[in-house]
Formats: structure tokens, C-alpha cells, sequence
């Protein structure tokens, strides 16, 4: 009896196991238990020394230009200054966080970006568009409620409102990405490693975002958790952050655009959680909407929604 040996060993077909956005953090780095808790403490660690070495810069510019101080021995900026130090103090969360993934899990920004480890320009560039133009539909909306809301506020002027304008299309993407990426990305895959059903990742994540505004009126909080929970479900589903940034880039850089137009617009320190009830039902319809429509954008153009795992 002759045996024939293959060639080479016959081996198993591999199985292939999609992986959606929020278990991510199970497949794309080192995961334990107690790893995104360190992550978590460490990213709040060099936030806090971002913010304090932002603080020192202020009161070098404030003693070089001899601006007067409050009574925290901090400068006393113009609002355009101190909005862009705001932002920029936010801002850094992102290579806070690109330092977080790789030193605590061994694995690169790209991975809390999207299914496919980087940004799809294309698919957030289209969900810009949409997003621009209802969050001018909801503004419209919301000066019919109030039409006289920035009538009292006299015109800042062409320099200063220039001046204004180039800060925000530079800071605020950064800053709203910035938030993106640690509730919708960060937190919702920290939670999602260890959860099989993705609303109990939703949660956690959603209610942080809305804590993390403070406390103003409660038809904000529920209007900031409306949005963390709709973003976190719509990064899900279209597998990664463009869609949620592109909403949270567009709500923020056009209302605080309209706002530097006017005297004390920028200085003003009402949020989102200070919402009254018609406003917070236009702007948590707005987000049902934008939701909506990229769900029938992502039919069309199909962005890659799972990681695929041998």
C-alpha cells in the first residue's frame, strides 16, 4: 500500500469574526480588566498638566503685555484670548489620549478613529455637510423662538470678529474631535470590551458626556445625554467618530461664530446644559435627524462599519 503525503500540512479554514466599533479595544491592543481604568487615570493625569502648563503660558502673556489680574492672580484676557486658551486646553486631549492607547494598550489613535484605523475624509467630509446645514436650520429655529436674543449686544467689529473667526475654524475642530474621542471612542470601547450588548455601553458614556457640562437646567442634561447617546449608537453603526465629530464640530463652531460677532458673546459661560426646554426640543431634534440622514447617506457610500478577525 502506497500512502501520498500532501505537500504541505492541510490545515483548518480560519474563522473570521467581525468586530464592531466598540469591542475594538478586545482585539487592536493588550486588553485586562484594570487597563482601562489606568488609561482613564492616566489621560485625566496629563490633561490636568496640560490645563495647569496652559495656565502658566496666560500669565506669562498677561505679565509680558502688563494685563491686570482677578483675584486668582490670573490674567485678565480679552474674550477672543481666553476662548482660544479654553479651547486649546481641551484640544489636548487628543495626543493625551493617542499617548494613553499606546502606553496602556499597546495600540495607536487610529484604533479609537475607526473600524479602519484612520479617519475617512470622505465619509466625514459628507457628514460635514449635512451636519452644517441643519445646525443652520435649528439656529433659524431657535431666533424665530427668540428673535430679539443678541439684541442688545452691540457689533464687535470687523478686526476683532475676524480675529475671532480664524481662532475658532482653527481650535474648535480640535476641540470637539477632542471630546469625541474620549466619550464616544475612549470610554464607549473601554466599556464595550467587557459588554455584549452595546447599549450598556451607550450609557455609561452618554451620561459622563452630559455630567462632564455641569449642571444647568434638566432639559440640557437630558439633551446632552440625548446627543452622547445618539453619537455613541451612530459610531457604531457607521463604525467609527467622523459622524459624531462632524455634528459636535458644526453645532459648536457656528453657534460660537454667531456669538463672537457680539460684545461678551465669547465671555459668556452658558453651555449646552443651560438649555430651556425649546431650545434643548430643537437641538435634540436636530441630533434624531442628523442621525437619520446618515443612516441613509451610509446606504449609499457603505463606510466600513467592522474589523474583521482571524
Amino acid at each position: 500500500m502506497t500512502i501520498v503525503q500532501p505537500a504541505t500540512p492541510l490545515q483548518a479554514p480560519q474563522t473570521v469574526e467581525p468586530v464592531t466599533y466598540e469591542r475594538l479595544a478586545r482585539v487592536t491592543g493588550r486588553h485586562n480588566w484594570w487597563r482601562p481604568i489606568v488609561g482613564t487615570a492616566f489621560w485625566g493625569a496629563l490633561s490636568l498638566v496640560g490645563v495647569f502648563l496652559i495656565m502658566a503660558q496666560s500669565m506669562v502673556l498677561g505679565a509680558i503685555l502688563g494685563l491686570p489680574t482677578d483675584a486668582e492672580d490670573l490674567p485678565i484676557l480679552d474674550e477672543v484670548t481666553s476662548m482660544g486658551f479654553d479651547l486649546v486646553s481641551i484640544a489636548i486631549g487628543i495626543p493625551a489620549l493617542a499617548l494613553v492607547v499606546w502606553a496602556v494598550q499597546r495600540r495607536t489613535l487610529g484604533s479609537l478613529t475607526s473600524v479602519t484605523g484612520r479617519l475617512r475624509l470622505g465619509w466625514i467630509g459628507r457628514c460635514l455637510a449635512v451636519a452644517a446645514v441643519l445646525i443652520g436650520l435649528s439656529l433659524g429655529a431657535m431666533l424665530l423662538i427668540e428673535p430679539d436674543a443678541s439684541s442688545d449686544s452691540p457689533w464687535v467689529g470687523w478686526p476683532t470678529f475676524a480675529l475671532g473667526l480664524v481662532m475658532l475654524i482653527c481650535l474648535v475642530p480640535f476641540q470637539a474631535a477632542a471630546e469625541e474621542y474620549f466619550f464616544r471612542g475612549w470610554l464607549l470601547q473601554s466599556v464595550g470590551a467587557f459588554v455584549r450588548w452595546p447599549i450598556l455601553a451607550l450609557i455609561p458614556q452618554a451620561l459622563l458626556f452630559a455630567a462632564a457640562h455641569g449642571w444647568g437646567t434638566v432639559w440640557g442634561f437630558i439633551d446632552l445625554t440625548v446627543f452622547g447617546l445618539v453619537m455613541g449608537w451612530l459610531t457604531i453603526r457607521t463604525g467609527g467618530l467622523e459622524a459624531a465629530i462632524a455634528l459636535h464640530v458644526a453645532n459648536n463652531l457656528i453657534a460660537m461664530v454667531v456669538a463672537s460677532a457680539f460684545k461678551g458673546g465669547l465671555a459668556s459661560d452658558e453651555t449646552a446644559a443651560d438649555l430651556p426646554w425649546q431650545y434643548a426640543a430643537i437641538t435634540m431634534t436636530t441630533t434624531v435627524v442628523f442621525a437619520v440622514l446618515i443612516l441613509q447617506l451610509a446606504k449609499r457610500y457603505k463606510p466600513a462599519t467592522q474589523l474583521a478577525v482571524s
